[in-house]
């Protein structure tokens, strides 16, 4: 199965953070990290042939094992912990001998009676508000069906999301059709770097792991907002969360 030809905040976050980043910026992970750090390790890691069955972005038994295999091949001192010099190899790594296995999207944990293929009309301009107020419930209703949907990288359909991948199909099903990328999605409305001039169906704006947007999300009003969490899948949490607030990009008023 061939990883999909669409960036998504994960596929661009993959190659910003092991393409891009300065080695002095890189993240330290070891046993338990979580995040989409560890989501971009191990899926790189697994893109090169080294063993990950589980793209999760939990730091488990077998990512340190995988982590431990790639620091041997790369006489890089075996720590099972990714530092700068784990990293820097990371960034020319080539396929392993033998072969890396392709990306296979998580399945759906429930059956799915959404219309597909959608349709797709003319983008949306940026820049200016594109959603009527009237929209916003039926919207955010449809937004809250697919809580507990997979993640998948490159997902765009019921089956398993991204976090650009499921803004795109939710907005879609009300005839909206919006920017495939998160980056791309933050050229709509208009800025506000304020969480508390945000209303329900504003869409919000995360940096995770490199400096620009990286993940987004449809916000519910009272501080919380829904999104394709890389390791939980579609779910709601809190912009005050400790994970998200230091991580908090901005928002952007898109409802009219």
């Amino acid at each position: 199965m061939k990883v999909p030809h669409a960036r998504s905040c994960i596929a661009a976050g993959l190659m910003l953070l092991l393409l891009s980043t300065s080695a002095s910026a890189s993240p330290t992970l070891k046993r338990d990290s979580h995040g989409h750090d560890v989501l971009l390790l191990q899926q790189k890691l697994k893109d090169i042939g080294y063993h990950i069955t589980v793209t999760d972005g939990i730091f488990g038994a077998e990512t340190e094992r995988a982590v431990e295999e790639f620091q041997r091949d790369q006489s890089i001192k075996i720590t099972g912990i990714v530092t700068n010099s784990t990293w820097r190899a990371l960034k020319n790594a080539k396929e392993r001998k033998g072969g890396g296995a392709a990306l296979v999207q998580l399945p759906s944990s429930k059956p799915s009676s959404d219309p597909s293929p959608l349709p797709k009309g003319k983008l949306v301009p940026n820049n200016t508000p594109i959603l009527e107020k009237s929209q916003v419930p039926a919207l955010i209703a449809t937004a809250t069906q697919y809580i507990g949907t997979p993640y998948a990288f490159g997902g765009t359909t019921p089956k398993a999301f991204d976090c650009s991948g499921y803004l795109q199909y939710v907005f879609a099903r009300h005839g909206i059709s919006i920017p495939r990328l998160a980056d791309e999605q933050y050229r709509l409305g208009t800025s506000t770097k304020s969480s508390s001039h945000l209303v329900p169906g504003d869409l919000v704006f995360f940096t995770t792991y490199t400096s620009g947007v990286s993940h987004c999300g449809i916000y519910l009003g009272d501080g919380k907002f829904i999104h394709a969490s890389s390791s939980r899948g579609v779910r709601i949490d809190e912009l005050s969360n400790s994970y998200w607030k230091p991580r908090y990009y901005g928002g952007k008023h898109i409802v009219k």
